[in-house]
């Protein structure tokens, strides 16, 4: 038997006022900045009554929710701290501060930790030692469009920088919870996210713009294609006209050159055989001219192509360029950067997860601060597509056969090889463990949720590689490689292709999973696939994986089964869910899990659609202690707190007409709702055993 529940929006009795006043702000990489002055309340519709004062609370009462609203708090917090890097070099500093700090990273490379010839070495100075100067011939990427002024206009505020962007930076974080490395390193791997950033948002619309080009230019070509068989159609008219005239003689032409006085009664046939022909030869002349104008048209339309064709390539070429400086900035990133790179931003999970990411994290860094330590920089890829001519300091790498390894390379430290990544692997890897925890929501690309494909997409465009963005796409444009040479950054494939992650080494890949609703590490599946994006792309594209029956759906999900299901996931107990692992609604801080939220925004924009007004929601994501409130003031309707499916953020209360059964907002929703994945229990329905018109829920889970 189901618990009872509620369409009242669970409150809390109201915080003092310096506790009233919290504000989150979240990052541009989050999803909304929300500033939250008291606990949400339930939306009333016009001119609904007020509800009666609520009855003091009983001391047990008022620790209960105490205790609540101080784990709502720790959330808060937690989120801030996660968030807090980014928010303050995206949010906080202004361009000067960050072209600044950009001039430090210069700065940095030609003179200081990395030197100017470590990248034709493969090594750097070891921490605390002078390396003397060696010259540089330093890469230039061609032109690429960028948003402020260029960098070398500004190195005269650096040390302007040095004082106001670690002052800025504390406003969001404090000193104790930033990365390891120091403020010096935590302030250029700030400096190089919110870059990075840049010009993959810069790329991505270009992107958009190359894909609405090409749109044109296939209109384009259609219509040249249909004006040429104009074209073909009129002179086929001309031609076939012009073959009657030539085969006819001068009497067919001209009937009216047989008339003859003595013969009066053939004048009138004649007559009508002269205006047959008048008719044929004004027919061909309209051929002519028709063929005429189709052959101008089809210039014109031919002129449409060419036009359409050269904006395509442009927008093309415009997005090479942003990969190429993408590319030449991770290049120069420093491993220990790196390191820090891949620490920001993530957020916690739940339970054995959180571990197994952590371990992950942990591995990753030690890597770099391996490679830091010996003063080896990972080179760029583009100098290790030869083995026989690799930069100085590393040799090939060579699996269990001999052979060399594409795509990496071996050093040594001490008396023992290395594999070293190219300088854009890290950098990809770096930002897909960055992303850790992010929420799954099918069809997005982030920075804010991610499905499987759209997360590598993203990962590696942080790299300099623009991939497709679903498996299969990625999958059928990559270099594949042997599962027994699987090297950290390679893309893997599960069984059938509709899952892909980032194998991180040791067995793991990290991906986005519509089974875990998150970002997340996890083992890597049997009978996987792979293909790695630094090598050189296959001249033909692979051939599709095999489909395969009785597995799971797209990124992992699993296949639907008869009967409800069970509403748990992400490893959370029932109304401890983090906020920074759902999705705001818009509407009074109301939230959901992501792929819910989605798809609740694409059933409001049909309700208002069909009613031309908002839909009305009351209730949402209803946590521990808000249970504890509806408990309380409604103990003989509202669940048990810990088991309402509020909850898990799965439902829904509305109100404004779908709350009364019968009418014409709750016959829609009957109607409608299942097609955006909302359902009626059959305990709420009309009839069932505690009828809630109001209350809908993402999936069949009760």
């Amino acid at each position: 038997m189901p618990a009872p529940r509620t369409p009242a929006r669970a409150s809390a009795p109201r915080p003092a006022a310096s506790a009233r006043s919290r504000t989150t702000t979240r990052t541009t990489s989050a999803r909304t900045t929300q500033t939250r002055t008291t606990p949400p309340t339930r939306t009333r519709a016009a001119g609904a009554p007020r509800r009666d004062a609520r009855p003091p609370l009983t001391p047990a009462e008022a620790a209960a929710l105490r205790d609540a609203l101080a784990a709502r708090d720790a959330h808060t917090r937690r989120e801030t701290l996660a968030r807090g890097q980014a928010a303050a070099i995206r949010a906080g500093v202004t361009p000067e501060q960050l072209a600044a700090a950009r001039a430090a990273v210069a700065a940095r490379r030609s003179g200081g930790s990395r030197q100017a010839g470590s990248r034709g070495t493969g090594r750097r100075p070891a921490p605390g030692r002078r390396a003397p100067a060696r010259g540089r011939t330093k890469r230039t990427a061609p032109p690429a469009e960028r948003t402020g002024s260029r960098w070398s206009t500004r190195i005269g505020v650096v040390a302007t920088s040095a004082l106001l962007l670690p002052a800025v930076l504390a406003l969001g974080l404090p000193v104790s919870d930033l990365p390891a490395g120091g403020n010096d390193t935590v302030t250029l791997a700030l400096t190089a996210r919110s870059s990075l950033l840049e010009q993959a948002d810069l790329y991505r619309r270009l992107e958009q713009t190359a894909d609405q080009r090409r749109a044109r230019l296939q209109q384009a070509q259609v219509a040249e294609q249909a004006a040429r068989e104009r074209v073909d159609e009129q002179r086929s008219t001309v031609g076939s006209g012009a073959a009657v005239l030539y085969r006819s003689g001068p009497v067919d032409r001209l009937p009216v050159f047989t008339l003859d006085v003595r013969e009066a009664d053939a004048a009138p046939t004649v007559l009508r055989q002269q205006a047959v022909a008048d008719r044929i030869g004004a027919g061909i002349e309209t051929a002519v001219v028709r063929a005429e104008r189709a052959a101008a048209d089809l210039v014109a339309a031919g002129a449409r192509v060419d036009s359409a064709r050269a904006d395509l390539a442009l927008a093309e070429e415009r997005a090479a360029e942003v990969l190429v400086t993408v590319r030449s900035e991770v290049d120069d990133l420093p491993p220990e950067v790196s390191g820090v790179l891949a620490g920001i931003g993530s957020i916690p999970v739940a339970g054995p997860q959180q571990a197994r990411n952590e371990t992950v994290m942990r591995r990753w860094q030690d890597y770099l601060t391996r490679l830091a330590t010996a003063g080896i920089a990972p080179p760029p890829a583009a100098s290790l597509t030869d083995p026989a001519a690799l930069p100085t300091g590393f040799s090939p790498a060579l699996d269990a056969d001999g052979r060399p390894v594409p795509g990496v390379v071996w050093a040594v430290i001490g008396n023992e090889p290395v594999t070293v990544l190219p300088a854009e692997t890290v950098a990809a890897v770096s930002n897909a463990l960055s992303q850790l925890g992010k929420p799954f929501v099918p069809g997005s690309t982030g920075p804010e949720t991610y499905d499987c494909g759209g997360f590598t997409a993203a990962s590696w465009l942080m790299g300099g590689y623009a991939l497709g963005r679903s498996p299969q796409s990625q999958w059928a444009g990559g270099s594949a490689v042997p599962v027994r040479d699987l090297q950290i950054g390679d893309l893997v494939f599960s069984p059938g292709g509709t899952d892909v992650g980032m194998y991180l080494g040791d067995g793991d890949v990290v991906g986005a999973s519509a089974a875990t609703y998150q970002v997340g590490v996890r083992a890597l599946e049997p009978g996987a696939s792979a293909v790695r994006v630094t090598a050189p792309a296959p001249a033909q594209p692979n051939a599709p994986l095999p489909a395969l029956a009785d597995r799971t759906g797209d990124c992992g999900a699993p296949l639907p089964v008869a009967g409800p299901v069970s509403p748990a996931w992400g490893g959370w107990s029932n109304g401890r869910i983090p906020v920074e692992a759902l999705c705001r609604l818009g509407v009074d801080g109301h939230a959901l899990r992501c792929d819910a939220a989605a798809s609740y925004g694409r059933l409001a924009e049909a309700y208002t659609a069909e009613f031309g007004t908002p839909m009305c929601i009351t209730d949402s994501y209803r946590s521990f202690g808000a249970q504890v409130g509806a408990y309380y003031r409604k103990p003989t309707l509202a669940a048990v707190p810990g088991t309402s499916n509020h909850g898990w953020a799965l439902a829904v209360d509305l109100c404004d007409g779908i709350n009364v059964a019968g009418t014409p907002q709750w016959s829609w929703m009957t109607a409608n709702a299942a097609r955006f994945g909302f359902v009626q229990p059959d305990w709420a329905r009309p009839g069932g055993e505690k009828p809630e018109p109001w209350h809908w829920e993402y999936g069949r889970i009760s």
